[in-house]
C-alpha cells in the first residue's frame, strides 16, 4: 500500500518522536520498591549470576532481548545511507519484533563500514542479549560477519535479509511445487541477484531438495559461470556453472522457476512466456517487483506468482519468520540457529497453509475464503496461528539438533505460545476488515476539519467507506491540496447550494412540526451541518454519519435524536468503548456516554446492545453487571437496581451468559468467582462489563486508556434506527477510521436487518413491554 511522504513522518514523528519505547516491568512506586529495583537488593541477583551465569535468563531480562545491529550499508532500497539514517528501520524491526512474538528488542546502529567492527562489537555485548539480529549490512560484509559470530558465540546469531527471505520463499517453494505436480529435484531454478539473499535463497533451497547442478545465478553482469572474473567472489564462485548461457532471458528459456532479488522491471513478460509449462516466479524486489502480478498473468495465466507486496496474493514477507524463529530460540535457550531450525520453519509455514484457514483470518483479509492453491501458497503475516507453528517447529528442531539449553514440552509450549499475544490481538482492525467487504456511505458533517480530511483518505486508500464530507466545496478541495491528500473518491455536498436542500427543509418541518419547529425555523436549522447530515441519512442520501471532532457531544447527537431516531423497540440510546489491554484482552464497557442515571430496564437495553456489540468483534459476550457490592453483600438501591436488572436480562435472553451485582475486580478474575462465587454463571470472567451509570462508566473508561495505557476503540453508538457515531474532540485519525468502519459494518447490518423485515420474520431485541410487571 502506498503512503505519502508526509504521512510516513506524521506516523514517525508524533505523538512521541519514533517507534519504539521501554516499560518497566516491576512496580517501582515506593522507597521500597526503588530499594529493590536498584542498590542494596539488585545486589543479590548479581551475586546469584556471578555464582551461576545462567542464572542471568532467571534475574534479567536477556532470555526475551534481541538486538537488531546495522551499519546502514545496505538499508532495503535505499542503499548505503549510514547508521543513523537507518534507525528508523530498525525501531521498525524493533515493533515487528514486538507485535508478531512478543520479542524485546534494543536496536543499535553502528557507525561503522569496517565489518571487523561490527563483529567486535556484538561479541562484547554477548551477556547483554539473548540473540543478535543482524540487519541491512551490504554484500559481501554480510556473510564474513554472520560466519564469524556464529563461531565465535553462544547466542542465536541471524542475518534476516539473508535467511528470512530463504525461509519464507522456500515455504512458497514446496507448495508451489506441489501444487503443479513437479519433482524439486527435476526442477531448473534460476536466481536474479546475487546478494545476501539470493544467495542465501539458492542454499536453501539446495537443502530443500533442489540440485545445485540445476540452479543457475544471475547478476547485475549476467548468468555466473564457470571462469567469469567479473564481480565475481567466493559466494558467488559456489553456484557458478560450466555453461555458455550469459543473460538471464537466456537461462530462463525452459526454466521452471524464477527467483528475483533484484530490482523493479528486471523480468520481461517474453521472458515469462519462454519459462516452462506452469511456470513459478518469485519477483521478490522491493518495494517493486521485477514484474507485476498483472503482468505475468497477461502473458502466462498458467503462471504461479509470488511478491512483496501484501495487495497481491502469495506475500513473501520477512516478518513471517524473524518474529517467530527467535521466539522458538530464546524459548528454548538455543546457543545458534542452525539450518534445520530454519528448514523447520520452512516446512512449518508450507504445511500451515495447508490447513483450513480460520473464518476470522479470511474477515481480517476481506475475503471470503482462503485456500491452499496457487493464489494462497504461504500464510498471511497477520494469521496468529503463525506463531505457535513456526515457533514450535524451530524450538523442536532446536532440540533435535542439540543447540537447546532448555528443552520443553511441545504440547504446553504451544499453549504458552497462544496465550503471549491474547485471543483478540487483532480485533482493532476487525471492523476496518469487515467494512472492507461492503464499504458504504458514510457522511462527515466536518467535511473542512484536517483530521476528517485525512481519515477519509485512508477510507479511500483502504477501500473501507465512501466518505461523503460536507462543507464548501473550495474549501474542502483546497484543504485537502494543502495536506497533500488524494480525496477524488469522496462526495463533496455543500449544504448551502445543495439541490437536496428545499426537500430536507420540508421533510425537517415535517418530522419536528410538532416539537415547535416552524418552516421557517426548519430553514435556519438546515444550516447546522449536523442537521443537514443526519437529515441525508433518513433520506437514504447516506448510510451512517459520524461527527464530533469539533463539537461538544449533545450537539451532535441531538440532531440525530430528532431526525435518524432510536431503533424501533428500544427506549434508549447508549455508548460503549471496546477497551484493548496491552496483554491484548478485550473489553466491551457500557454506557459510557449517554445515560447519566439509567433504571434497571435502560440497563437490560445497554446489556443487550453492548453484547450484540461484542459479537460483531467475533467475541463471545460474558456480561457482568457491576456495582460496588457482590450478589447482595451490600442492600442499597443501587445493588438493588442491577440485580433486577440481572433478572430481567435472564428473562429477555436465557441464553446469555450474565451474572451480577458484581464488583468490578472480581468479575474479571476467573480465580475469585471460583473461589468465592462457584454459583455464577461467569466461569472463565467477564469480558462486557455493564456499569450502573454514566458516571462510574465514564470515569474507568478514561482512567484505562490514560493510566493503564489501554487502547480503545469508539465510542460506539447503540440504538439508532440507522448508524450514528460521536466521536470524542479528542479522537485520533486512527480512531476516526476505526469508527467509521464500525459506521459501516451497522449499515451492513442494516440491510440485512431490511430484508429480514421485508421477507416478513420479525428479528428485534426484548423491549421492555415484553418485560415481566415490576
Amino acid at each position: 500500500m502506498l503512503v505519502s511522504k508526509q504521512q510516513a513522518l506524521d506516523y514517525h514523528n508524533g505523538p512521541k518522536p519514533g517507534k519504539i519505547e521501554i516499560t518497566p516491568t516491576k512496580p517501582c512506586r515506593t522507597q521500597r520498591d526503588l530499594s529493590m529495583a536498584y542498590t542494596p537488593g539488585v545486589a543479590e541477583p548479581c551475586l546469584e549470576i556471578q555464582a551461576n551465569p545462567s542464572d542471568a535468563y532467571k534475574y534479567t531480562s536477556r532470555g526475551n532481548l534481541v538486538a537488531v545491529i546495522s551499519n546502514g550499508t545496505a538499508v532495503l532500497g535505499l542503499g548505503d545511507i549510514g547508521a543513523l539514517a537507518g534507525k528508523p528501520v530498525m525501531e521498525g524491526k524493533a515493533v515487528l519484533f514486538k507485535r508478531f512474538a512478543d520479542v524485546d528488542v534494543f536496536d543499535i546502529e553502528v557507525n561503522s563500514h569496517n565489518p571487523d567492527d561490527v563483529i567486535k562489537l556484538c561479541q562484547l555485548l554477548e551477556p547483554t542479549f539473548g540473540g543478535i539480529n543482524l540487519e541491512d549490512i551490504k554484500a559481501p560484509d554480510c556473510f564474513y560477519i554472520e560466519e564469524t559470530l556464529r563461531k565465535t558465540m553462544k547466542i542465536p546469531v541471524f542475518h534476516d535479509d539473508q535467511h528470512g527471505t530463504a525461509i519464507i520463499s522456500g515455504a512458497a517453494l514446496l507448495n508451489g511445487i506441489e501444487v503443479v505436480g513437479k519433482d524439486i529435484s527435476k526442477v531448473r531454478v534460476v536466481f536474479n541477484g546475487a546478494g545476501a539473499a539470493g544467495i542465501a535463497c539458492a542454499e536453501h533451497y539446495i537443502r530443500l531438495g533442489v540440485k545445485p547442478e540445476n540452479i543457475l545465478l544471475c547478476d547485475s553482469k549476467g548468468v555466473v559461470y564457470k571462469g567469469r572474473k567479473e564481480g565475481m567472489n567466493p559466494y558467488k564462485e559456489r553456484f557458478a556453472q560450466p555453461t555458455h548461457l550469459r543473460t538471464l532471458a537466456e537461462a530462463l528459456v525452459d526454466a521452471d522457476i524464477f527467483a528475483g532479488l533484484s530490482v523493479k522491471g528486471a523480468l520481461t513478460p517474453d521472458m515469462v512466456r519462454s519459462m516452462a509449462e506452469n511456470p513459478i516466479v518469485f519477483a521478490m524486489a522491493n518495494p517493486d517487483p521485477e514484474i507485476t502480478y498483472e503482468e505475468a498473468k497477461a502473458c502466462r495465466p498458467d503462471v504461479i506468482i509470488a511478491t512483496g507486496r501484501s495487495d497481491y496474493p502469495n506475500q513473501v514477507n520477512n516478518v513471517l519468520g524473524f518474529p517467530f524463529i527467535f521466539r522458538g530460540a530464546l524459548d528454548v535457550r538455543a546457543v545458534a540457529i542452525n539450518a534445520e531450525m530454519e528448514m523447520a520453519a520452512t516446512r512449518a509455514l508450507a504445511n500451515l497453509a495447508k490447513e483450513d484457514v480460520p473464518d476470522s483470518v479470511c474477515r481480517a483479509y476481506g475475503v471470503e475464503r482462503l485456500r491452499f492453491g496457487r493464489e494462497y501458497l504461504i500464510p498471511k503475516p497477520f494469521d496468529p496461528r503463525v506463531l505457535m507453528w513456526e515457533a514450535s517447529a524451530v524450538a523442536e528442531a532446536a532440540m533435535k539438533t542439540g543447540v537447546a539449553q532448555k528443552p520443553v514440552d511441545i504440547a504446553e509450549y504451544r499453549e504458552q505460545l497462544e496465550r503471549r499475544l491474547g485471543k483478540a490481538h487483532e480485533v482493532s482492525r476487525m471492523m476496518v476488515q469487515k467494512a472492507r467487504t461492503n464499504p458504504k456511505q458514510v457522511v462527515f458533517p466536518e467535511g473542512d476539519n484536517e483530521k476528517i480530511l485525512r481519515a477519509c483518505h485512508a477510507l479511500l486508500e483502504e477501500k473501507i467507506a465512501k466518505p461523503i464530507l460536507l462543507g464548501d466545496t473550495e474549501t474542502v478541495k483546497a484543504r485537502a491540496g494543502e495536506l497533500g491528500l488524494d480525496i477524488a473518491g469522496a462526495i463533496i455536498v455543500d449544504p448551502a447550494i445543495s439541490a437536496l436542500r428545499d426537500r430536507y427543509i420540508h421533510e425537517l418541518f415535517r418530522l419536528r412540526q410538532r416539537r415547535g419547529v416552524s418552516l421557517t425555523e426548519a430553514r435556519k436549522l438546515i444550516e447546522d451541518r449536523n442537521v443537514f447530515g443526519s437529515m441525508m441519512v433518513h433520506m437514504g442520501d447516506a448510510e451512517a454519519l459520524v461527527s464530533g471532532v469539533t463539537q461538544h457531544f449533545s450537539d451532535t447527537i441531538r440532531p440525530a435524536l430528532q431526525i435518524v431516531r432510536m431503533r424501533e423497540g428500544l427506549h434508549r440510546v447508549s455508548g460503549c468503548y471496546a477497551v484493548i489491554t496491552r496483554k491484548g484482552d478485550v473489553y466491551f464497557l457500557a454506557d459510557t456516554s449517554v445515560n447519566i442515571e439509567p433504571t434497571a430496564e435502560d440497563l437490560v437495553e445497554i446489556a443487550l446492545c453492548t453484547a450484540h456489540t461484542a459479537r460483531r468483534f467475533d467475541i463471545k459476550p460474558h456480561v457482568a453487571m457491576l456495582s460496588f457490592s457482590s450478589f447482595g453483600s451490600v442492600n442499597h438501591p443501587i445493588c438493588t437496581k442491577v440485580r433486577r436488572a440481572v433478572e430481567l436480562l435472564h428473562y429477555a435472553d436465557p441464553t446469555l451468559i450474565v451474572d451480577g451485582e458484581i464488583m468490578a475486580d472480581e468479575a474479571l478474575s476467573p480465580e475469585l468467582i471460583e473461589q468465592r462465587y462457584p454459583f455464577s454463571s461467569l466461569k472463565g470472567g467477564a469480558n462486557v462489563l455493564i456499569f450502573p451509570d454514566l458516571t462510574s462508566a465514564n470515569i474507568a473508561c478514561k482512567l484505562l486508556t490514560k493510566i493503564g495505557t489501554s487502547e480503545t476503540i469508539g465510542p460506539i453508538l447503540m440504538g439508532m434506527s440507522r448508524p450514528v457515531h460521536v466521536l470524542q474532540p479528542a479522537a485520533t485519525v486512527e480512531d476516526i477510521v476505526n469508527v467509521a468502519a464500525i459506521a459501516v459494518v451497522d449499515a451492513q447490518e442494516n440491510d440485512v436487518y431490511a430484508q429480514v423485515h421485508k421477507n416478513g420474520q420479525e428479528a428485534a431485541l426484548v423491549t421492555q413491554d415484553s418485560l415481566p410487571e415490576m
